[in-house]
């Protein structure tokens, strides 16, 4: 039985327009994955359901259908698209698609991805719809739908197009269709002396005067007569977004969350007196507003523009950085997300950062992504991060993401994060690069070489970041410690998030990093947390929603050791969720992941008739011996002093 010292709270009558969506037998799976949860469990948590899938833009963050504050994690599906061997489809089949989505779910937690479309696959012809493609892509889409993830497609390219490279070419693209390239006649490609695939963006001429084309709608002659190559790209998309919203449910649909126009856009080269400011100012934002008018008459009107400002506005390598950021797009308002990647380039090269990362590491970078959102009046979501996984500086890689989660997570260095919380700011979203099964497994003729097939790694430009690869039993297996994959997050908060941590204790080969150690002034804290992993939340309530907070708990995080200290409660071994009517008998408590048996979820309830505004904290270990009540009671009073003094 687990012990605590918890109040029972009256949850509030649900507003109109609230519904009950999950059915009865989803909720008896989640009884059946909590030991001792009461028969009364059986009727499903009244929060859950399409007001909880639905997310909006509500001014820098996103929001729920509750009211709810929402953070999006995932991961990118997949890189596969930019190979040929399946067809441009990020998987070989939907039976894939669905093993992938529940293995995501279960081994991460993950609510949410981008999901990589092929243009040239689209669209083989000028004007002519792949609807077998389209059929093929919208069931794959549709696994991770109904398994309660977030979808957002990303038309994706690199390189402009794959059709840009010869057989015997050293890299290859993905985007455009073969008949763009053809009546081009752009010259042979090379990038000269290229150590790096990216190199090509800015030194191969035939991608950079075709990416230049497009920009500028130039007008090609093909047998279905002349074609301005944006206006028919956008139309591509425009046809898409329709097919999608007329083959997916009302539920799958809701969980669409909006559209990336298009992937790291880069002018090409720039016009005489054009630098990258005046070009995102002039022609990317432009090609944005046209996009989201395809998006308004595809019935996507509800939906965000994931918009991506200039590819090299946040490089880290200062002759590499350009101006940019969408800078001069004003507010843009709900129609629009500001989305962005970032890779270290200083530690991919091994030569600009020669050792590892280090706590704090990527705090600049993260801030000024934060900076921009606030400016733009948008939420901020990092689509693209991380780091190889084989090469020369794939030793850096554990340290390399877990930095970027912890600047994901906060402004700041775990080193001073317990004595600035309230310079913490807001949790980003985002979706790392990438969740490739096929990963070690690929069978790809590369530029349709049938001499040189690639097998090895993501099978694209030497390339190897997947997250995850196909063990012999062929089940997905995490190539990267679970424990920074698998993260508390807090992945809905009813009100606004103040200051936000998780000290994964990750580790680097034999070492564990332990970047955010809880100072000697709470020493009873410490205690509670040892030597084990723990988040640490603070809130603000909004007064707009009676839903719970909810946050992810890791799949090996041992539910009967799992401390929580709130000034909600403390406990140790939160119990399974149960309410009478909307009344939850418990303001701490778990519940199972939808799609995720055993998955679960700490939900946070305070009372109903508490003020707005009401500052909350929870701390959530999984510590190395349950603590006594005693020490709970010490670590909570510890905890108010410190929230009460730390400013928020």
């Amino acid at each position: 039985m687990p012990t605590h010292e918890t109040r029972g709270i009256r949850i509030g009558r649900p507003r109109p327009g609230r519904t009950r969506l999950l059915g009865v037998a989803v909720l008896l799976l989640a009884a059946a994955a909590a030991p001792g949860t009461p028969a009364a469990a059986a009727e499903a948590p009244w929060f859950d359901g399409r007001a909880a899938d639905q997310v909006t833009v509500d001014g820098t963050r996103f929001a729920d259908g509750h009211g709810r504050e929402v953070v999006l994690r995932g991961f990118n599906v997949s890189g596969e698209t930019k190979l040929e061997e399946n067809g441009g489809l990020p998987f070989a089949t939907t039976a894939d698609a669905r093993k992938s989505a529940a293995a995501m779910r279960h081994l991460t937690g993950a609510n949410a991805v981008r999901f990589l479309l092929s243009w040239a696959h689209a669209e083989p012809e000028p004007g002519q719809m792949d609807t077998g493609y389209l059929e093929k892509a919208t069931a794959q889409m549709k696994a991770f739908l109904d398994a309660g993830i977030r979808v957002f497609p990303d038309f994706h390219q690199d390189l402009y197009s794959r059709h840009l490279f010869g057989k015997d070419s050293w890299y290859s693209g993905d985007g455009a269709p073969k008949w763009v390239i053809d009546a081009g006649g752009y010259p042979k490609e090379s990038c000269g002396i290229c150590f790096h695939w990216g190199q090509n963006i800015t030194q191969n001429q035939a991608v950079m005067t075709a990416t230049r084309d497009f920009w500028r709608n130039r007008a090609l002659t093909t047998g279905a007569g002349t074609v301005h190559v944006q206006d028919a790209f956008l139309a591509t998309a425009e046809r898409t977004m329709t097919y999608f919203a007329r083959q997916l449910t009302d539920d799958q649909f809701t969980r669409v969350v909006g559209f990336d126009p298009l992937n790291e856009p880069y002018a090409g080269a720039y016009d005489d007196g054009q630098n990258s400011r005046t070009w995102e100012k002039s022609v990317l934002w432009p090609f944005y507003e046209k996009f989201r008018a395809r998006m308004d008459a595809a019935g996507w009107q509800d939906k965000p523009a994931f918009v991506e400002p200039n590819m090299f506005w946040n490089s880290n390598l200062d002759f590499q950085r350009q101006e940019g950021g969408l800078l001069d797009a004003g507010k843009p308002g709900p129609d629009y997300v500001f989305n962005t990647h970032y890779y270290d380039q200083k530690a991919i090269s091994g030569i600009f950062m020669p050792g590892k990362a280090a706590d704090g590491q990527y705090a600049g970078d993260f801030g000024a992504l934060r900076d921009r959102s606030t400016a733009l009046g948008l939420p901020a979501v990092l689509s693209e991060f991380g780091h190889p996984l084989a090469g020369f500086t794939s030793d850096k890689a554990p340290t390399v993401v877990k930095g970027m989660y912890q600047a994901l997570d906060s402004r700041l260095p775990g080193a001073t994060w317990w004595t600035r919380p309230a310079a913490s700011g807001a949790v980003l979203s985002s979706t790392q690069w990438q969740w490739d099964i096929y990963n070690g497994r690929h069978h790809e003729a590369m530029n349709g070489n049938t001499g040189k097939v690639l097998t090895e790694g993501d099978a694209w430009n030497d390339e190897d970041l997947s997250a995850v690869r196909l063990d012999d039993s062929g089940n997905a297996a995490p190539r990267q410690d679970a424990r920074l994959l698998d993260r508390i997050y807090p992945r809905a908060v009813a009100g606004r998030t103040l200051a936000f941590t998780f000290e994964d204790r990750s580790r680097d080969g034999s070492t564990t990093l332990s970047w955010d150690r809880v100072p000697g002034s709470l020493p009873n804290v410490a205690k509670v947390t040892g030597s084990g992993r723990y988040g640490m939340l603070v809130w603000r309530s909004g007064g707009a929603t009676d839903a719970p907070t909810e946050l992810r708990l890791p799949r090996d995080f041992d539910s009967a050791r799992t401390t929580v200290v709130s000034d909600l409660g403390t406990l140790t071994g939160p119990p399974a969720y149960t309410a009478h009517g909307h009344t939850a008998d418990h303001p701490v408590a778990t519940v199972a992941e939808p799609g995720d048996g055993d998955g679960n979820r700490l939900l946070l309830s305070a009372p109903a008739d508490e003020s707005t505004g009401t500052l909350h904290y929870a701390l959530i270990a999984d510590g190395t011996a349950a603590p006594s009540a005693e020490q709970r009671a010490a670590a909570q009073r510890e905890l108010a002093r410190w929230a009460a003094d730390a400013g928020f």
